[in-house]
């Protein structure tokens, strides 16, 4: 068997998702609200498993699971991805009463998380996040803003990271669970170029205990580290998904679109290009899926892997849907079209769960670190 090749099994599984996301999921999805929390929809993914396939499943499986959503539904796979970065710190570094309470409500897609870490001044430089957790009597009040959060400011609950010791960069800040409805937490939608449910949300002195934390006091960059290095891979599966769709579109169009006295395909410009994209397109498939693989296995590198695939897979699919558009003329721009629609949502993989800047810094950095070892031994 080749390497990472599909088990059969497998490869029906993805057909039946592409299937269930045309008929079930994309229907419900058009009749959403752009930038705003579609709760049929999450409801939807509860009542067809998908929510608790995802939250019970490796990297390699939310790999797939992602991809073969994104084929055909955008929204569908977006909607359950935030579910599952809001949802994934509970999982790892949740008590036995959070995930009571919360884990059947976000697998029946009837209560909405969140991942809070970016804020107005620490995007890409995570660790230098200032939302400032006061010590009480009773354990912290939060005070400060998150921006650019996962369906804020609708969530029912989110992954809140924040500062408990000043001047300890990343070993002093600590996840806590907040409710969406403790006192002094708000927050505003963000009309964003992708239609996602995307906004800020300010702590007034929001109050919360020792029975809010994920994991221990001043270890939540961990938390929040482990999340993403889950999450990175299946970012890249998300780009694949719409890479693909971009190329069975320009397959169809260059096919049976005729200029310059046939078909678009026996251009050998058009036909280079249509390789190129297809050839790009597996490579980065694979790409992914070598890293899922190894986040699975419990294999060394990690970080590095998953940051190959999240910046080789959002950079490839960028490419390829631009090509597309390119390949189907001034059709691709017209609200509504595919294409169009992909063209805005390609964009902000390359900048969310670690911009390809960072992803490049923490591959260069993984490389020195591990010839200076290999040097030394």
């Amino acid at each position: 068997m080749t390497a990472f090749s599909l088990e059969p099994e497998q490869t029906a599984w993805c057909e039946e998702l592409r299937v269930l996301a045309e008929r079930r999921l994309r229907p419900l999805a058009e009749k959403g609200e752009p930038g705003h929390v579609n709760r049929p929809l999450l409801a939807a993914l509860g009542e067809l498993g998908l929510l608790g396939r995802m939250l019970g499943s490796g990297a390699l499986d939310l790999c797939l699971l992602r991809e073969s959503l994104a084929r055909v539904c955008t929204e569908a796979e977006t909607a359950l991805a935030l579910q599952g970065l809001g949802t994934s710190p509970l999982l790892r570094a949740g008590t036995p009463a959070h995930r009571e309470r919360w884990l059947p409500e976000v697998r029946a897609g009837r209560a909405v998380a969140a991942f809070a870490l970016s804020e107005p001044g620490a995007g890409s430089d995570a660790a230098a996040l200032t939302l400032a957790a006061e010590p009480t009597a009773g354990g912290w009040r939060l005070t400060g803003e998150k921006c650019w959060i996962s369906n804020a400011p609708e969530a029912d609950f989110a992954t809140v990271f924040a500062r408990t010791t000043q001047g300890a960069g990343a070993r002093g800040i600590t996840a806590f669970l907040v409710p969406g409805d403790r006192p002094g937490l708000t927050g505003t939608a963000l009309d964003m170029l992708s239609p996602h449910p995307i906004g800020t949300l300010e702590f007034d002195g929001v109050p919360v205990t020792a029975d809010d934390v994920l994991g221990t006091p001043d270890q939540g960059f961990r938390v929040a580290m482990d999340t993403l290095n889950l999450f990175r891979p299946s970012v890249g599966a998300f780009a694949i998904g719409m890479a693909r769709a971009a190329l069975d579109a320009t397959l169809e169009h260059t096919a049976r679109r005729t200029a310059f006295g046939g078909p678009l395909r026996d251009l050998q410009s058009v036909a280079h290009q249509v390789a190129e994209m297809a050839t790009r397109t597996e490579a980065a498939r694979l790409l992914v899926y070598a890293a899922a693989a190894a986040h699975d296995a419990g294999e060394a590198g990690v970080p590095r892997r998953a940051a190959m695939a999240k910046l080789y897979a959002t950079e490839t699919a960028q490419y390829v849907v631009d090509t597309a558009v390119q390949l189907h003329g001034a059709r691709a721009l017209r609200r509504g079209h595919l294409l169009e629609h992909l063209y805005r949502e390609v964009r902000a993989p390359r900048i969310y769960e670690g911009a390809s800047e960072v992803q490049r810094t923490v591959i260069a950095k993984d490389l020195y670190a591990t010839a200076i070892q290999e040097h030394q031994a």
